[in-house]
């Protein structure tokens, strides 16, 4: 049973390799965008703060992998990894249930190319539409949380899934 921390600016191409992932390895797929997106949608009378809703959306990913962890399925959750709870959060949660953790890195520094994905996806209301600065974006490549002590894999995805699937499958099976 595994923990994949996925990780990688929006529109990286976290979610299409997350799909892949689990369609190959039956795993479970916690998606931060839904959960979040979801939540802004159901408060319609009162409307709630970005950052607070992406506070209770974690609260609600974490309890979400903790559950199918906890019921012996493979897990993926898909969000940036920004902030280090949710490294610390995963290992504890692997540690835990017995589970190998992986991080995997979807890595596109290519503003051009991740503004013209977000333009052009079906966006939920938690997404962002486009990129409007090169220092934020250059900030968030730049400042993604990692792990300490355990093997992740960064790859590029400026090339067709297909180019770099089986690395992460063969990452996975390690």
């Amino acid at each position: 049973m595994f923990f994949i921390q996925m990780s990688g600016f929006p529109g990286s191409g976290k979610s299409a390799l997350s799909r892949e992932i689990a369609q190959q390895f039956g795993a479970v797929i916690v998606d931060h965008d839904v959960v979040k997106s979801s939540l802004m949608e159901s408060i319609e009378d009162a409307p709630i703060d970005s950052k607070l809703a992406g506070k209770i959306a974690y609260n609600i990913d974490w309890s979400l992998v903790e559950f199918h962890l906890s019921q012996g399925f493979n897990v993926i959750l898909d969000s940036p990894c920004l902030y280090n709870e949710l490294v610390e959060k995963g290992i504890f949660l692997c540690e835990k249930y017995n589970a190998t953790y992986k991080y995997v890195e979807c890595y596109l520094d290519d503003m051009d190319e991740i503004n013209r994905r977000l333009k052009t996806r079906n966006r939920m209301v938690s997404q962002i539409g486009e990129v409007l600065s090169s220092e934020a974006f250059t900030y968030t490549i730049a400042n993604s949380k990692k792990p300490v002590g355990y093997e992740i894999l960064t790859v590029n995805t400026d090339q067709p899934l297909e180019a770099y699937l089986q690395e992460v499958i063969n990452y996975l099976k390690t």
